[in-house]
């Protein structure tokens, strides 16, 4: 089989996965199909806002799909072609069921934040944990998605990078105080016009330039330049390209402008799955294209991984095109920026409970955030990235295993969600022991630490009463 019909058949699978698994997920979940949304329930003109089924869609893919399935796809292609494999698996059975499930908990109790849903499953204990996590995370992936871009734009344009840091910042500050209809609602369709530029003109790039297509289809075999190895590097490395901890704690914004309960499949469900499209383009890219602008590909991407876009973008775009596609690139981290500093805001809020509908009360928690983040811009980006991907699947197991507990108590078929949260716990803590970053320990002894650490909380999850408890309360 052909590089390219291998290829297809990814993408045809990622189709098929929204079809039928995505059906299937709804059907375990069993959403009440004719109940007031939170949109309309708790309007409040600023977070509660109905907004069409197609901007929801736009704005919860552009929040989700941040600078993970561009540079967390490029990275993955270093180890080879499992990359694929993983996008594919994970996005179905993984990200897509994380994404849509903890979207529905969060409907169900009235557009609820990640960290309060998860101590209403897990315990008060979890739930504080969670807040200090989940807003650090936001804050992270804050950092990240500024100094990203502002690395892309300033290598496109040849202008400083701390000049575009201090734009980006700007922006995100108006977003994380204005209602969200007035910047966020009426920006994305143009982002998204940029984002759909960009995918589909690499993509046809790429298939039009004779570039021959994944010739490497050793799937099993460990490709990456500097050795690391597969398990569980890979994994943490894509992050967002196949399951995101940072999509439930986006989740909600959306979750509070949805129409109707019959949308949620589409945009939650729906918005993870075209995720793992841009993923399998730019992993796609990663393996296809070894070499742009007289340079390894794969050197860039080890240096910055903003550097293999714009050189991938100008050796099969042409300069003018480049400009293009590079600020459709731009559009992803800058979509998912501004909203983790607006969820980072209404999480400190839930905490403190501080009413937002005063900007005073706005400010008094965005002014913090955007400090502490503005120091963090300090620290190599590298390492900010690296402690991001792991961060991120973290919350992502943390939340699994709290979807996993609802479906139970609501005596539900929760293996849906309890098979990828072991699965992610066994990578989360085998990374945490063998990466050298971390503790770097053998790839063996970490993996069997990893299983011990799943099948603890899988006990634990069992030995769960079935009949719904002091958890649906509220």
């Amino acid at each position: 089989m052909s590089g390219l019909l291998y290829f297809i058949l990814a993408f045809a699978l990622l189709a098929l996965g929204y079809v039928f698994y995505g059906r299937f997920a709804e059907r375990v979940y069993g959403p009440k199909m004719d109940a007031v949304p939170p949109s309309v329930a708790r309007y409040d003109g600023v977070d509660y806002v109905p907004m069409p089924r197609w901007r929801v869609f736009l704005i919860q893919l552009l929040n989700i799909a941040g600078l993970g399935p561009v540079f967390g796809a490029l990275s993955g292609a270093l180890y080879g072609p499992a990359a694929l494999l993983w996008i594919v698996v994970g996005c179905i059975a993984g990200g897509a069921v994380h994404d849509y499930l903890a979207a529905m908990l969060s409907v169900d109790h009235g557009g609820e934040n990640l960290p309060e849903t998860m101590g209403r499953y897990l315990g008060g204990g979890a739930r504080h944990v969670l807040r200090v996590l989940c807003a650090a995370l936001c804050v992270l992936v804050g950092v990240v998605f500024t100094m990203g871009p502002a690395a892309m734009l300033g290598d496109l344009f040849h202008t400083g990078v701390w000049i575009w840091c201090a734009v980006i910042f700007g922006y995100y500050f108006l977003a994380t105080l204005l209602p969200i209809q007035t910047l966020i609602g009426r920006l994305y369709p143009f982002f998204g016009a940029l984002f759909i530029f960009m995918a589909v003109g690499v993509l046809a790039s790429l298939l039009a330039s004779g570039t021959e297509i994944l010739p490497d289809r050793d799937f099993f075999t460990n490709a990456h330049p500097r050795r690391l190895p597969l398990w569980p590097m890979l994994f943490v490395t894509i992050a967002c390209g196949a399951i995101s901890g940072f999509h439930a704690t986006q989740s909600p914004l959306m979750a509070r402008c949805l129409p109707g309960m019959r949308d949620a499949r589409p945009v939650f469900y729906g918005g993870m799955i075209a995720e793992g499209f841009i993923a399998l383009i730019w992993a796609t890219v990663g393996l296809s294209f070894r070499t742009a602008a007289g340079s390894g590909l794969a050197e860039l991407t080890l240096q910055n991984p903003s550097l293999s876009v714009t050189a991938v973008c100008t050796a099969l775009l042409g300069r003018f095109g480049a400009v293009l596609a590079v600020l459709g690139v731009v559009v992803l981290p800058v979509t998912s920026g501004d909203t983790a500093f607006r969820c980072a805001r209404l999480m400190l809020s839930d905490m403190f409970r501080l009413e937002q509908r005063r900007l005073r009360h706005r400010l008094m928690l965005a002014v913090p955030l955007f400090a502490v983040s503005i120091v963090l811009t300090q620290v190599n980006f590298q390492v900010i990235w690296r402690y991001f991907g792991w961060f991120n699947q973290v919350i992502a197991a943390m939340t699994l295993w709290m979807i996993a507990a609802a479906l139970r108590s609501r005596r539900s078929w929760h293996w849906i969600a309890t098979v990828p949260a072991a699965l992610m716990t066994v990578m989360c803590v085998t990374y945490l022991l063998c990466a050298p970053e971390c503790l770097a320990l053998p790839v063996p002894a970490s993996t069997a630490a990893g299983v011990l650490a799943a099948s603890v909380f899988l006990g634990m999850l069992l030995r769960r009463k079935g009949a719904a408890s002091r958890q649906e309360e509220g």
